[in-house]
């Protein structure tokens, strides 16, 4: 008898439990909420382990936020035919994933390098110290591992609670409204519709975002603090030069072995571009890097079909503007030599139409 009241309130707990979660579902996706995947170590080695297919098959993006944004991967693939492997990091210098590829002699194919001068030019080299742990897991990871992310992926393309970074209970303390403390510095948080992470890594800002000013605000306000409180001067004189010196080396190991290596300067505009421009002008910083690495590169000023984006942050294309950007990024590495042998010139012709 005993037993069989343990059984109901075993059953009585499933059905709440499941009455919760559904509704919470349901309740997420009538705001307009869509399904995004953790953009942690798990995911980040499983697009690290696809940097091996031919060159003619993959372009490898390294870099910052900029290009996770920047580069629309439906567009890349219908244009090239390819697969694009994003391994950007927000927040961080492209340089500790340069080196991990640099070292690795199965890597031969296309690589290109997002240039953010503050994250690029930065010290330490990877503002974001979660970057080496992404990389170590990639060499490390266990079969175990790699099944419960093939389990975790299904789950979370189909239910929208699973978004831990805004969702789990760890992320609503985040979001709790705590005054810093002398010596304590807590980052403020980005409003979730700033960016939406797809499960090819790529960032997307949501519609209410690009037509609400109070969150594109917040975003900018953000960019301002961080601006104010890092007094870190940039990188000039022997600093500077070292960071050409290990680029250069980085950049000649991937060459010799076959691989192509380009660099882009993608756009950014309002306050954000103006100090930048102040900060790392072109003549300091870029055009050196491409003059002593000997390698191609594309800064978003130099060609006008690039050059006319407005970010709605600042610093970050819309998804339209993405999805334009790279049909022009595409046709610019054509001019620079790049070869994509399924190139779709039709679906070219008909993302330039205005």
């Amino acid at each position: 008898m005993q037993s069989k009241h343990f059984v109901k309130a075993a059953l009585f707990t499933v059905f709440i439990v499941a009455a919760f979660f559904t509704g919470w579902e349901i309740y997420l996706r009538s705001k307009g909420v869509k399904v995004a995947y953790d953009d942690g170590k798990e995911l980040w080695a499983d697009k690290r382990a696809r940097v091996y297919q031919p060159a003619n098959e993959a372009t490898v993006f390294i870099g910052s936020s900029r290009i996770k944004y920047d580069l629309d991967v439906a567009t890349w693939r219908n244009l090239t035919g390819e697969d694009p492997v994003q391994l950007a990091c927000e927040g961080a210098s492209p340089l500790p994933v340069l080196d991990d590829l640099a070292a690795d002699e199965n890597f031969k194919g296309k690589l290109v390098i997002d240039v953010t001068e503050a994250l690029f030019f930065s010290t330490p080299r990877s503002n974001r110290n979660d970057v080496p742990s992404f990389i170590a897991y990639s060499k490390k990871q266990t079969p175990s591992e790699k099944a419960s992310f093939a389990i975790n992926r299904r789950l979370e393309a189909g239910f929208v609670f699973l978004d831990k970074d805004n969702f789990s209970l760890n992320a609503f303390f985040d979001k709790l409204q705590v005054k810093d403390r002398p010596g304590v510095f807590g980052m403020p948080l980005f409003p979730m519709e700033f960016g939406r992470v797809n499960f090819d890594r790529q960032n997307q800002m949501a519609d209410k975002f690009l037509t609400d000013t109070n969150l594109r605000n917040r975003v900018t306000g953000i960019w301002q603090l961080l601006r104010s409180i890092n007094k870190t001067p940039p990188a000039s004189g022997p600093l500077l030069d070292s960071f050409f010196t290990v680029v250069k080396a980085r950049v000649d190991k991937i060459r010799s072995r076959g691989g192509q290596v380009l660099f882009v300067r993608t756009p950014s505009s309002g306050p954000f571009w103006m100090g930048e421009q102040k900060a790392f002008p072109k003549e300091k910083y870029w055009n050196p890097l491409l003059s002593l690495t000997n390698a191609p590169g594309i800064h978003f000023t130099d060609y006008p079909p690039i050059a006319h984006f407005v970010c709605p942050e600042w610093s970050h294309l819309s998804p339209k503007d993405a999805a334009i950007f790279t049909t022009h990024f595409i046709s610019l590495l054509e001019e620079k030599g790049w070869k994509f042998p399924r190139r779709n010139t039709t679906a070219l012709s008909l993302n330039l139409q205005p």
